[in-house]
């Protein structure tokens, strides 16, 4: 019996090392892989920590690389080149392709907010995701007969699900300046939020890049680096003009906040001034008319 018991032990102990190995392999991230993210809206954070400063986020379905892991968190890199620690259950890693929504039948989500249901039909289970404007999907087929006014979509965790048609814009193109002008209107209350970049907050860089994106321009993230960002040209303020980008701070080196003129004097900001919503102000009140620093204007393509 101890023989048996001690001879069990010896081929544990071989064996213990592959065992291992096959664990690391399989939970292992793939540093240098694309993965798509599978929740509403990433946190990115500055590092691995919970307790640190949100510095971006990344939205439900878009195309990430990775750039580190460590133990239960993954370094990535968004579209904008913008580093973060998120966690890594957050994410999927891309089998094959370039990428989730990259190819086939894409939609984006044109409302603020759009449910993601298990079938077509809005009573009979909650939703399975709630996502946020600009999250791009793939579209599996069109609903009819019954599900008439549904898309069937291919999730990027491989489930099948249902969103309305109304919610979806499949043949999305650059917006002109007054297009862009209207978007920016739709989201005037939406509560402001440090590093946020989607429809469940903006800060003000987050909300300008999101404007830009829209006229088909990809904007670094940071106000400091679009005002320096090679897209765009100085425009003194007597020449503004609506859809020219407004950025403020102590002084021209020191830029800390972003904005976009639409005219007659007003630009469409999301900050914490008096109310932390996006919001309309005037560029000739406090405490904007001393702390315009930098005008630009984008350049054509």
């Amino acid at each position: 019996m101890i023989f048996a018991q001690n001879k069990t032990l010896r081929g544990l102990r071989h064996s213990f090392p592959i065992l291992l190995l096959l664990c690391a392999v399989h939970g292992a991230m793939a540093v240098g892989r694309t993965y798509v993210v599978v929740v509403p809206v990433a946190n990115m954070y500055s590092q691995p920590a919970e307790k640190a400063d949100v510095v971006s986020q990344a939205i439900y379905g878009s195309n990430v690389k990775l750039l580190a892991s460590r133990g239960e968190w993954s370094q990535i890199q968004t579209a904008d080149s913008y580093r973060g620690w998120t966690p890594s259950r957050y994410l999927r890693l891309v089998q094959s392709g370039a990428g989730y929504a990259t190819s086939g039948v894409i939609g984006q989500v044109e409302s603020l907010f759009a449910n993601i249901y298990r079938e077509a039909d809005v009573t009979r289970h909650k939703p399975v995701v709630t996502v946020p404007f600009e999250s791009r999907l793939e579209i599996a087929a069109e609903g009819s007969g019954k599900t008439e006014g549904w898309l069937r979509l291919q999730l990027p965790d491989k489930q099948t699900a249902w969103i309305q048609s109304s919610d979806v814009q499949r043949d999305v193109k650059a917006l002109s300046i007054p297009e862009s002008i209207d978007l920016a209107r739709r989201f005037v209350g939406l509560p402001y939020l440090w590093g946020g970049t989607s429809s469940f907050g903006f800060d003000c860089s987050g909300f300008t890049q999101m404007i830009v994106r829209s006229r088909g321009f990809n904007m670094p993230r940071d106000a400091d680096k679009q005002a320096a960002w090679s897209g765009v040209a100085p425009v003194d303020r007597k020449d503004l003009q609506a859809g020219d980008l407004l950025f403020f701070g102590a002084n021209p080196k020191s830029i800390d906040h972003t904005g976009m003129y639409i005219g007659n004097g007003e630009f469409i900001q999301a900050t914490t001034n008096g109310h932390p919503v996006v919001q309309i102000s005037r560029l000739d009140e406090e405490p904007w008319k001393k702390l315009l620093v930098a005008c630009r204007r984008l350049r054509s393509k």
